[in-house]
């Protein structure tokens, strides 16, 4: 009987750890890689996030100043009214004394209604103002929900490359990469919708 096996054991050995090295290796540059282009990716979604709503927020600050400001001319409005109702009273009862009212009266009346028009035109177009303003800031918070979404997914790829280096399984690369094309796609989606 023998003392040692026929075949040399120690160059077998050598040349399956070379190739399983090789497969490893190409494998773990391949993951890296991807891995890097995917966190860049997420970088960027993720100023893209803050960006949007950062914007969005001041675009809602804006609408709510303009709305202050169309309830102070709302408020103007009605102050008018009711001292062109006072001045209209004090005319009737001129005319339920049978006397004739001064000139003055409707003079003011004529000028409380003209600062009545003046005050509702300039509510209505504030109000308009906080609608677009409005209106935009939403619009970006649907875009900085999406951005997030994609943020979200690009960071749970990268995880899931991690885990795929260090296991060295392809199944788990792939799952890193098809969440990274959903989250990619979601990225591109929100930067031209």
């Amino acid at each position: 009987m023998p003392e040692g096996p026929e075949i040399d054991t120690d160059k077998l050995r050598e040349t399956i750890d070379e190739e399983i090295e090789k497969e490893g290796g190409t494998l773990l540059r391949t993951v890296a890689l991807t891995t890097a282009i995917l966190a860049a990716l997420a970088a960027v979604a993720s100023l893209k996030a803050g960006g949007t709503v950062n914007e969005a927020l001041a675009l809602k600050t804006e609408a709510t100043r303009l709305q202050a400001e169309a309830s102070d001319q709302w408020a103007y409005y009605q102050a008018k009214g009711l001292k062109s109702m006072v001045t209209e009273v004090s005319r009737n009862t001129w005319i339920a004394l049978d006397k004739t009212p001064p000139a003055e009266l409707a003079a003011n009346e004529a000028r409380y209604a003209e600062e009545q028009k003046t005050a509702r035109d300039k509510a209505e177009a504030l109000e308009k103002q906080r609608d677009e303003k409005s209106t935009e800031s939403d619009h970006l918070m649907r875009h900085h929900h999406l951005f997030a979404q994609s943020v979200a997914l690009l960071q749970v790829a990268i995880a899931l490359g991690a885990v795929a280096a260090l296991t060295r399984k392809r199944l788990v690369w792939g799952g890193s990469l098809l969440l990274g094309v959903i989250g990619t796609g979601l990225f591109g989606y929100a930067s031209f919708a």
